[in-house]
């Protein structure tokens, strides 16, 4: 199994820092010595940990180590991935240099048919994409290096068919079980993940394979090959239940939660409720600055259609949005409100939804049985629920989806609308009433 032991040169460059070095260990064999590129303050270096240590406060400096860290991270899950699929026979230090240099410039590189995460490299350099989007991406990367592993198989963008397809569909349903499986602990070895692979819901699997799709019409835009195995393959469309949001009565309840007792959740709890008043999607809010507030309304370019409609939404912030920017007209930024994590962010919203006894039962769609269920509010709240939050209760008000597609950055008449709303009782009663009005003598 390859390891990787980091240390610090000892050479110190004039900018006050030395470079992060690595040992690859792929074997008896297989030693190489490769330098990272990275370069950090030697005070910041933990040598008995071999690891980058980070300042307590926000700083400018703490956000550069993090994101040193990050690239550090990426480098070693590379380099261990690329090993294992790799020619040992051509592995050597020129091999390491090549491996990096086409992670630092993937421009630089020019895909064949053959090369398919040279390929995938070079899309999410291009890919202008949200950061959850890029994610996202990156996520279907490592589902596809770990499938070439358990498939033994090198994956090539010429020889790629539609049964390769349903056998990927088939990896990442099974997935969970692969992983426990000890003869597979070599794959993830080389290609990690941060979370245990779980079960996978139908909804999940059709995104990553239409993720999938989307990285191929790219190739073919860019001409990287002419084969097109999507053509043979149809990918389940998703289910959705019934949408499911909060009231006005208890987004308010969350706003007057006394959450004194706990102020950093406090802090979530205020974004939540900023979140439920603007209703853009999570990516656009972890951009948003102070420079996005103009004239008492929100004003942003919605970054997932941003290279095909870049249509600028303007949605006027109602009191008690204009009070929580209020609170935190001290915070210093970067961003518009003190935002943590996406993860951490959806678990302090469910801890504020419980805190404050939100716990209104509602009717789920299991993501993996596609069967209905009761759960309570607490237990599924997300960031997602508050642009339903936003969308749910105009729609209520005003029943006009394209009214509301102005303020929630869906194309007129999008077939995705239908997710956000929903027909309530009382919409209901309200319509049925009218079968009890006389009908009115035509002239």
């Amino acid at each position: 199994m390859p390891t990787i032991k980091k240390s610090l040169s000892s050479k110190v460059d004039g900018d006050g820092k030395s470079e992060i070095l690595l040992r690859f260990s792929g074997g008896r064999d297989a030693v190489f010595r490769v330098k990272s590129g990275i370069r950090i303050p030697p005070a910041r270096w933990n040598a008995a940990e071999g690891r980058i240590t980070l300042p307590r406060l926000e700083t400018p400096e703490q956000r550069e180590l993090i994101r040193a860290a990050g690239e550090l991270d990426e480098i070693c899950n590379l380099l261990i991935s690329r090993f294992a699929a790799a020619d040992k026979t051509t592995v050597n230090a020129a091999w390491f240099a090549d491996v990096l240099d086409r992670y630092r410039h993937p421009e630089k590189n020019t895909p064949s048919g053959g090369d398919f995460f040279g390929a995938f490299d070079k899309f999410l350099g291009d890919n202008e994409s949200s950061k959850p989007r890029e994610n996202h991406f990156k996520v279907l990367e490592r589902q596809l290096r770990r499938f070439e592993l358990y498939s033994g198989r090198e994956l090539k963008l010429d020889d790629i068919t539609a049964e390769d397809i349903g056998a990927f569909k088939d990896f990442l349903v099974n997935e969970h079980a692969i992983f426990k499986d000890k003869r597979f602990e070599f794959i993830y070895a080389a290609v990690p993940e941060s979370r245990t692979p779980g079960p996978r819901g139908y909804n999940a699997i059709g995104n990553s394979l239409r993720l999938f799709r989307t990285f191929f019409n790219w190739c073919i835009k860019h001409r990287l090959t002419t084969n097109y195995p999507f053509r043979e393959y149809s990918i389940e469309a998703p289910v959705y239940g019934t949408p499911y949001y909060i009231t006005l009565e208890e987004r308010d309840r969350i706003a007057e939660a006394d959450l004194s007792s706990r102020p950093a959740l406090a802090v979530q709890r205020d974004v939540f409720v900023f979140h439920c008043c603007v209703g853009c999607r999570v990516g656009d809010l972890l951009r948003l600055t102070r420079a996005n507030i103009i004239d008492g309304a929100v004003e942003y370019i919605a970054r997932k259609t941003s290279g095909e409609r870049p249509v600028t939404l303007r949605v006027p912030l109602n009191a008690t949005a204009s009070g929580i920017l209020e609170r935190y007209k001290d915070f210093p930024g970067p961003g518009l409100l003190p935002f943590i994590s996406s993860q951490k962010y959806n678990d302090a919203i469910k801890e504020v939804f419980k805190a404050a006894g939100i716990d209104r039962v509602v009717t789920v769609l299991n993501p993996r049985t596609r069967r209905e269920e009761q759960r309570p509010l607490y237990e599924i709240a997300s960031s997602h629920l508050a642009r339903r939050t936003f969308i749910g209760n105009l729609y209520k008000q005003v029943k006009d989806p394209n009214l509301i597609s102005s303020l929630s950055g869906h194309v007129e008449g999008s077939t995705a609308f239908y997710r956000y709303r929903n027909v309530d009782e009382q919409m209901k009663r309200d319509l049925v009433r009218l079968l009890d009005e006389p009908v009115k003598p035509t002239e």
